[in-house]
This record gives C-alpha cells, structure tokens and sequence, in this order.
C-alpha cells in the first residue's frame, strides 16, 4: 500500500513526530495508522530510554486548590525552551487536576501522557514531586505560586486551624522565600541534628575557642540551625523580629509542603 502525504500529515498531527519518521512508521505498518502511532511510539519509547542519564532539572510547578483539597505536581524537563511550551505546561495542568480529582495514584494512571510527551518533545521529562492535602473541616487551605518565564518554579501549600485566609497566605508567602524543612524541632530527625552538632563543633574548635567553651558555643549554634531549619522558630520574612510561632499567635501550622524548580 501506498503511504500519501495526507496519511503522513495526519499520523504527524496526531503523535507530534517528524515527517519522516511518520512515512516510515506508516511503511513499516502498512498504511494503518494505529498500528503506525503504536511503532512510533514503541521506537520513541526505545529512544528515550538512552536519555536517562541527562540531567533534567528544569520544568514546571503546578499548583491549586479545589475546595479542601490542594494539590502540586511538580513536570521535569531538561530546557527552559520545553518547560515554557504550551504543550508542557497543559500536560502539567492536566496532573495536576487528575491528581486533585483521584489523589496521588493518578499520576500512575496518566503515565502513557508523559511517555508521549517523551517521545513528541525527546527530553528526559519525569514527575517529580506530587503533593496533596485534603483539609480537615473547618481548617483553611491556601497557596503560594511563583511564577517565573511564564511558568510556576515555587509552590506551596498551607493547611492552618484557627487561622484567617489571610494568614495562611502570608505563611504561604514566607514559606516560599524562608524554605523551612519542618515544622518544629522535634520533626528534625536526630541523626540530621547529630551531624550538624558534630559539624557546628568542628567549626568551633577550629576557631580557636577555649574547650571548656565549646559545648556552650555549640549549644547556642544549634539554635540557629533550628531557627533555619524550622518553620515556627523562624524570623518572619515580612518582619525578623517576630517569629512565625509569635505571628500566628493561637492559630495553628497543621502542615506545609515546598515544591520548586532546580
């Protein structure tokens, strides 16, 4: 059977694949054109498998709140010129409300959209980070995006009690900027607190502090790391001298989630 310009347009329309690419996969199957976009597709899939080892550290954040529920989906590429693409942007859109809609198992659902956005696009592109948060009753929801080239690099969630909206998005806000790693002190696991004990009491030493000093010195270093570290001991971005725990007052951080870019 004979491949015509119009099978090659329409088999290129619908998989995204070179013109000759499209002739070849419509010779090799004989002109139908299923059989053609499953070659195509075997071949892509074949070709990106060779792309694993590539560094693919850019992408795109997306972020929502549907009701009580909020979710991020973090889409990874390997350019700037794919990550602000129509096409990969609306693919990370669409992970986004599946996973809203079916929780974080949608995202193996949908795995035939990003083997085909591997193929139309040859980028290693993979999900990233996928985050979702059903608010209990009466807790409030809220957001935080930053949107950089046309395309969001920064997410966060914040689910609060007693809070105003308003309050839970200035923590969203500062979370964004302050890039905390817990909540309290007592999430930090002890052997992270450990290490960075015996690193604190390295630098000391090596600045020539008097022994019987060191352990105090430490100590108060510690607290800076906390500081840091943990989203309620830090100096609020909008004004250091009140901590997020002072801000916040009886309100209450029932949990945070940062997904970013690089």
């Amino acid at each position: 059977m004979s491949v015509t310009a119009k099978d090659v347009a329409s088999l290129r329309a619908a998989t995204g694949a070179g013109m000759m690419e499209c002739k070849k996969a419509l010779e090799n199957s004989g002109g139908d054109i299923e059989a053609a976009k499953q070659w195509l597709r075997e071949k892509g899939l074949a070709a990106s498998a060779k792309r694993d080892d590539r560094e693919n550290a850019q992408g795109v954040v997306a972020i929502a709140i549907e009701g009580n529920r909020g979710a991020i989906v973090k889409l990874k590429c390997e350019t700037d010129f794919v990550a602000s693409s129509d096409g990969f942007k609306d693919a990370a859109t669409a992970l986004l409300n599946a996973v809203l809609a079916d929780g974080e198992q949608a995202i193996a659902a949908n795995a035939a959209m990003v083997d085909d956005l591997k193929i139309s696009l040859k980028e290693k592109i993979e999900v990233g980070e996928v985050v979702r948060f059903e608010a209990a009753a009466g807790n409030v929801l809220d957001l935080y995006e930053h949107i950089q080239g046309g395309r969001g690099v920064n997410g966060v969630l914040v689910e609060m009690s007693g809070a105003t909206q308003e309050l839970a998005h200035d923590i969203a806000v500062h979370v964004a900027f302050a890039r905390p790693k817990y909540l309290t002190r007592d999430e930090v696991p002890a052997d992270v607190v450990e290490k960075e004990r015996q690193t604190l009491e390295t630098i000391t030493r090596n600045e020539g502090k008097p022994e019987q000093a060191i352990a105090k010195i430490v100590e108060g270093r510690i607290g800076g790391f906390f500081k840091d570290v943990c989203l309620l001991e830090q100096p609020y971005a909008k004004d250091d001298k009140v901590s997020i725990e002072k801000l916040i007052g009886s309100a209450g951080i029932v949990r945070f989630a940062q997904v970013e870019i690089g």
